[in-house]
């Protein structure tokens, strides 16, 4: 008896470890942005906090997808199994994603619409929907009509808002059909006033002669100085022939990519407020609460990015909101674990009672 009670409280004691470890560098996160992301007008933000805010963002993610991965392999987990496959598998490729983006932006200096580590930023929202639907895939939903009209109000705000920066006037990315704005298209050129023809007595001019002066014979003979010839200087290209090979190859998805994230933002936003509805009250809506927050926050990161790169002009990666990507990993790792001590717990108590 003395037994289990000493290793349930080993375990949870394990859990508010984990939490305590997120919540810190959720803290160290946020005072490094806010102390360092501001920048002085015409200067660029330096490499270390950039290698910084990736770091920050990478180990969030990478914890997270091994308490995931931890779910994933426990029988005794509430929410499935396969839910925390497809959110560990999402995380996981997040991290991947982030290593990839921050060599080309920040190690190489590259500036690219679409960058390789884009190719695992696409499976991230792939495997978080999967994983998320799966978690009432085998259930029913039984919601109320006040929390299907909160799931209705999140998903039309979150779609006003993404359409609202996707396809206002102004905004610097391509149309999905290849239709260009009314005002980046050209004006119609006006003709040209008809010449008039000069009358022959404004045309006639009447110079006197200028005798020719004289050269004296003592003067050195000197040639006229040659102006020099400006020679244009090709920009110097530091990155390798294979990145910017690349860089040409992936440029054509810039499209498709932008408008691919807003939607699996917004439907991974009304998955998650709908799991929340779901799970409401009951004894595991502390880890889903968790996992919803979570998925608010990429939404805003998501959403800020979206709207920097596209309204203000020369922005640079690093603003201050993009600390919510942060703040995500490191709720996707909170919800997590609470599960883990949840699910354990559940089957302690089991044995107890039997």
């Amino acid at each position: 008896m003395s037994t289990s009670i000493d290793k349930s409280r080993s375990k949870s004691l394990s859990v508010q470890t984990i939490v305590f470890c997120e919540i810190v560098w959720a803290v160290m996160a946020l005072l490094f942005f806010l102390l360092f992301s501001v920048t002085e007008p015409g200067k660029g933000r330096p490499d270390w906090y950039s290698y910084g805010t990736s770091v920050f963002e990478i180990v969030a993610y990478a914890a997270a997808a091994l308490l995931c991965f931890r779910n994933w392999r426990s029988p005794q987990i509430v929410s499935g199994r396969k839910v925390w496959l497809g959110v560990g598998l999402g995380m996981l490729c997040y991290t991947i994603g982030g290593l990839l983006f921050t060599y080309w932006e920040t190690f190489l200096g590259r500036d690219a619409a679409v960058s390789p580590g884009d190719f695992f930023y696409v499976p991230t929202y792939l495997f978080l929907g999967w994983g998320m639907v799966m978690a009432f895939a085998d259930r029913r939903l039984n919601l109320e009509i006040w929390q299907w009209g909160i799931v209705a109000g999140i998903a039309a705000i979150s779609i006003a808002f993404a359409t609202w920066i996707t396809i206002t006037p102004g905004s610097r990315a391509a149309d999905l059909f290849g239709i260009a704005p009314v005002s980046a298209q050209t004006a119609p050129t006006k003709a040209s006033p008809k010449p008039v023809k000069p009358s022959p007595q404004a045309s006639i001019k009447v110079t006197p002669p200028v005798a020719p002066q004289p050269t004296p014979l003592t003067a050195p003979l000197t040639t006229p100085a040659l102006a020099p010839v400006a020679v244009p200087v090709e920009a110097k290209n530091l990155a390798p022939g294979w990145v910017t090979a690349i860089e040409d190859t992936l440029a054509p998805l810039k499209t498709f990519l932008d408008y691919f994230y807003v939607m699996a933002d917004v439907f991974i936003l009304i998955v998650a407020t709908t799991l929340l509805m779901a799970f409401w009250g009951g004894r595991f809506s502390q880890s889903w609460r968790m996992i919803a927050a979570a998925a608010f926050s990429l939404y805003i990161a998501d959403m800020w990015f979206k709207y920097a790169t596209t309204k203000l002009p020369d922005y640079q990666s690093g603003g201050l909101l993009e600390i919510f990507w942060v703040f995500s990993g490191v709720l996707f790792g909170v919800g997590a674990a609470l599960e883990f001590d949840l699910s354990r717990s559940r089957r302690t108590g089991g044995r107890r009672r039997a």
